[in-house]
This record gives C-alpha cells, structure tokens and sequence, in this order.
C-alpha cells in the first residue's frame, strides 16, 4: 500500500512539474487587425481591416406627421384626399430608418467609389375610401400590415474615371433638388429625382468647382407623365382629369441629359437641358391600328444658389427656373400627381358643389393624329435664415404653368364638353392651367444632429375653365360623390407637415 500511494504521489508530482514547464514556453498571440481612421475622404470614413478601401456608415431615423394630405408627399389634390369628405384620412403618419454606405478607394484612375442609400419606411394605413362597407357592416381597412412595411432603394452606384453608373440624382437636377427651404415634397418648377435615377453619365472637372456632365438616364419611373389618347377618353376618367387613354408604348430611348455647374464660396450657378422621347403605343385596340410617330420633347433649367448673406452665418437663398416642351416631369417633379380633382364648396345655384379640374401630360393625340407636345413653364425659390445655431425659418415659394395648343384643346374640349357637358361650351372650355405653392417651415436642433420641424405649406389650383361654369359629373363610388351638376373653380389646400429626425 505504501508502495502505491509513493507511485500516485510520485505520478502528480511530475505532472505539475512539466505542466509548469509548458506554462513557461513563449505562445505566439494571434494578431489583431484594429480599425484606423481614414482621413482621405474627410470625417467618419475607416478602413475595412486588411484593405485599403475606407468605408462610412451614415443614415437617420425620422419620424412624422402630415395633417390634412391623406399621404406625405402631396396635397389633398387628388383621389379620396381631393374629394375633401369622410372617406380621406386626415392625418397620415409615418416612420422610417434609412441607411447609406459609402465607400471609397484610391486608385490609378481616382478614387473609385460605391454608394448605396436605402430607406426602411412604415407608414399608417386607414379605411379604405371606396364608398363601400364590407359584409361586417365596417369600412374595409387599408395598410401594410401589423409588422410590414417597404424597402426603399433610393441611391445605388457606382462612380469610377468620371463615371456615375446606377441609380443616382439625375444631372438635371439643382443639388437642392426639390428642396429649396423646404420639407413638405409637392413643389413644381424644377426637375428632381428625389430618391435617384438608373444613369450612365460622365462628369469632367475643370477646377475652381467648374464642372459638366453628359448622361443618359431612364425615363420610365420619373419622367414620364402621360401620353393621353384622346379618343379613348372617358367620362369616367375626364371626371379625374385624365383627359384620354394613358397610352404609353414602351420603352424606346432613354432621356439624354446634359449639365454644367459652377460650384464656388459666393453659391452655385448650373444650367441643365433634357431630351426626352414621346414614343406612343396604337391608336386602337390592335397593331394594325396604326400609330402615331414619336416626337421627340425637351426641357432647359436654370438654377442659383446664394451663400454667405448679410443676413446671418449660414443662410441661403436656392431658386430655380424650368421650361419644357413635351418633358412635363422635369417641371412637375416624379412626387407630384399628373391629375388633379379638388373639390370644395360653391354659391353657384343648381350646383351641388365645386370641383378643380387639370391634367398634366407630355403631348396628346387623337386617332390617326401626330402627337401635340404639352408645353409648361415653371420657377421655385426659398430663402433659409438661422436665427441661432439651434433655430432657423425658411420661406419658399413655386409656380408653373401647363400650356396646351390650339390642336391639343380642339382634341381635349371635344372630348371634355361632350362627355361632361361643360354649360359653357366650347368656347368656355380651356384645359391650360396654373398649380402654385407657397410654405413656411422653423427647424429646432436642440442638440447636434436632432431636428424637429414643422412645415405649413398653401397649395393653390388655378384652372382656366370659364367663370362659372358647369359640368355633369358621373357617380364616383370610390370618393363618395354622387352624380350632379358641379361648378368649375379654382381649388386650394392647407397641409401640415411635423417632423422629427436624428441623423447619425
């Protein structure tokens, strides 16, 4: 037994010993890649370990409120909002996370860049307004859906030896965009592309922030309106102000685009000019219809940006001007509808109410026709003044004008008096017409990169039918309005927009 207790004691005893020994051996410590800062490409760029490609990670969260829109990026000028009754939701609310990702790598060529900018949105859904109730006796809801939402790719591309390739702000656009002192998203008089377009462009550099660029860009998602066929009209549709058949062919040629900008201290000066393809579908109902050739339309902007006023550290003045003739979207940005039905009330006897009647196209035809470009003309301008480094106001204003041919009106009027018996005939009926804003909008930082904003903008329709005029509208089941006599007049809408929104 002593024997064996020796022999276990004796056992343990080299076991620690050469456990001990081991301890003592150098290991080598694996190594550890640390994140450096990227100063090239200016603040909060890093280099992704093991490259030399620096990357920066940005986005906000934003939350909001509109009174009296039924949506956030418009007015009540349209649909259930214009009918201005019980069926439009008079608030709409909305929450969003966007996220961008930037990266950067120099190169023998440049830098060669990538960008991407996303938005994960919620927005509130509300009663169906379709003049209906279901089995259950309620009005059928409409949202997306207890835990949905929608996925927004609003930037993404790729820029390389002076090219921007992929979905980016289009080279027609002032860098404010629609924005000149604003939130509120339903300004005309300027071409923008809020949430990006698909582009090839080229953009040269001269130094002293002179530079010019070329591009082809798609026209189909954000500058295109309609293409109204005339002859397909109906009562129906001349009721919304869709003066005929949207009758669109497909995609032929993409916009051509070209711009030159000097960006210096005192502002910006840039002027844009667009070509853009009106290519029709048929006159019927099959190919052997005929059609009518394609016309080629344009549009020319003029924008300027003021810095460094008298007035205080930091504040602005943006403006622009646009002309088009058959590109309407490059005046009537893509957040804007291209009908327009605002009712409201009236004094005229033996009228049940009032209604604003416009449509915006890019031209129009009528069967075996040529097409007839639409022509509008636009300005849009804000003035930003910061108080002190945690308030500022801004003012703005936009005006623009759609203008039909006397070809365009005779196809219009023919339709437009005989479907809705205009009192006036044709000689009162005028389908031109002039839409018009005017806001205010005070931000509040309280702390760096916390912004809470509240944005009131009037909204005006200034259609051209002849005073007092009448019209017979159809039964409209999905906004409620019965079939009745309505006066013809000019329309208007007060929106709120309030906001709050962190930026990281």
């Amino acid at each position: 037994m002593k024997l064996t207790k020796c022999l276990v004691l004796g056992s343990a005893v080299m076991f620690v010993g050469a456990s001990a020994q081991a301890a003592d051996l150098p290991v080598k410590a694996k190594a550890v890649e640390y994140v450096k800062i990227c100063s090239l490409y200016g603040a909060g760029f890093y280099y992704i370990p093991g490259t030399d490609t620096c990357i920066k990670l940005g986005g906000y969260v934003r939350a909001e409120v509109g009174l009296n829109t039924n949506a956030l990026h418009d007015t009540t000028n349209t649909g259930v909002a214009g009918a201005q009754n019980r069926l439009r939701n008079y608030y709409t609310t909305k929450a969003r996370e966007d996220l961008n990702i930037d990266t950067r790598t120099a190169t023998e060529y440049g830098v060669l860049r990538t960008f991407f900018d996303g938005a994960l949105t919620w927005t509130s859904g509300g009663y169906a307004g379709t003049g209906t109730t279901a089995v259950n006796g309620s009005t059928a809801y409409s949202g997306a859906g207890v835990a949905g939402g929608t996925l927004g790719v609003y930037y993404a591309f790729i820029q390389f030896a002076g090219f921007t390739m992929g979905k980016a702000v289009s080279q027609f656009s002032s860098p404010w965009v629609n924005y000149p002192a604003n939130n509120f998203d339903g300004l005309p008089g300027a071409g923008g592309s809020v949430t990006g377009v698909n582009q090839f462009s080229y953009t040269a550099e001269f130094g002293q922030g002179i530079t010019a660029a070329i591009s082809a860009q798609d026209q189909v998602q954000y500058n295109t309106t309609n293409i109204w066929n005339v002859s397909g009209a109906t009562v129906a549709g001349l009721a919304t102000g869709a003066y005929g058949a949207n009758d669109i062919g497909g995609a032929w040629s993409p916009d051509l685009v070209a711009m030159v900008r000097v960006d210096q201290a005192w502002g910006l000066f840039q002027a844009s000019v667009a070509a853009h393809d009106n290519h029709a579908a048929y006159y019927g109902a099959d190919e052997t219809t005929g059609h009518p050739d394609d016309k080629w339309g344009w549009a020319a902007q003029l924008a300027l940006s003021i810095k460094n006023l008298p007035t205080g550290a930091g504040d602005t003045i943006n403006m622009s001007g646009v002309y088009t003739n058959g590109a309407s979207r490059y005046n009537f940005q893509d957040l804007m509808t291209t009908t327009y039905a605002m009712y409201g009330g009236t004094r005229l006897a033996g009228a049940y109410q009032s209604v604003g009647l416009a449509g915006l196209s890019d031209s129009v035809f009528v069967a075996g026709s040529g097409q007839q470009l639409t022509t509008t003309y636009g300005v849009q301008g804000g003035y930003t003044h910061n108080w002190n480094p945690y308030w500022n106001t801004g003012i703005y204003g936009a005006w623009a004008a759609v203008r039909y041919n006397g070809t365009a009106k005779g196809y219009i009027c023919g339709a437009f008096v005989a479907g809705l018996a205009l009192s006036s005939g044709v000689a009162g009926c005028n389908p031109d017409f002039n839409y018009g804003v005017v806001g205010v909008i005070t931000r509040w930082t309280p702390v760096k990169n916390l912004t809470f904003s509240a944005d009131l903008a009037y909204s005006m329709l200034d259609q051209k039918y002849a005073s007092g005029s009448k019209v017979t509208l159809p039964l409209q089941s999905a906004i409620a309005k019965p079939g009745a006599m309505y006066e013809l007049k000019d329309q208007n809408a007060l929106t709120l927009l309030i906001r709050a929104q962190r930026t990281w």
